[in-house]
């Protein structure tokens, strides 16, 4: 199966750039009410992963801020605990789970390593879901024939 049959494209994600101000991504997140979004560079290029903890612990350790001193620190100042590790837009169904294992969505970049979009854990497991379902119910049709 494609993995780009997952894929929440580019526009409809938020998302940061590596030079906008820690202000700008409290505000996105609060916004959009995401506990995680991709952080991109001005070629649209995947950096890394901003999340709620690295805001938290990275304000605590470093800043005693108000919103508007906010304004003024580049989100690259803040440490990242980890980043969220892409795929390519070619990889498989095995690649696309092994990422999405361990993180709750997966960036996905085309061949340039451009940002084009995200695929879900959520969406993953419920395509998992329906497919299984869908076996299962068909195995039970069998077994009443016989």
């Amino acid at each position: 199966m494609n993995i780009l049959f997952f894929l929440h494209p580019k526009n409809e994600v938020a998302f940061i750039y590596k030079h906008d101000t820690l202000r700008q991504a409290l505000e996105k997140m609060e916004i959009h009410r995401y506990s995680a979004v991709p952080i991109l560079d001005k070629e649209g290029h995947y950096v890394g992963t901003l999340t709620e903890g690295d805001l938290l612990w990275g304000i605590k350790r470093l800043y005693s801020l108000s919103v508007r001193d906010a304004e003024n620190v580049p989100i690259t100042q803040l440490p990242r605990r980890l980043d969220n590790q892409p795929v390519c837009a070619n990889a498989n169904m095995e690649d696309l789970i092994d990422k999405a294992l361990n993180q709750n969505f997966v960036p996905v970049v085309d061949d340039s390593k451009h940002f084009i979009g995200i695929i879900t854990r959520k969406d993953i497991i419920e395509y998992c879901y329906r497919l299984t379902k869908t076996q299962n119910k068909d195995f039970q049709e069998m077994i009443q024939m016989i």
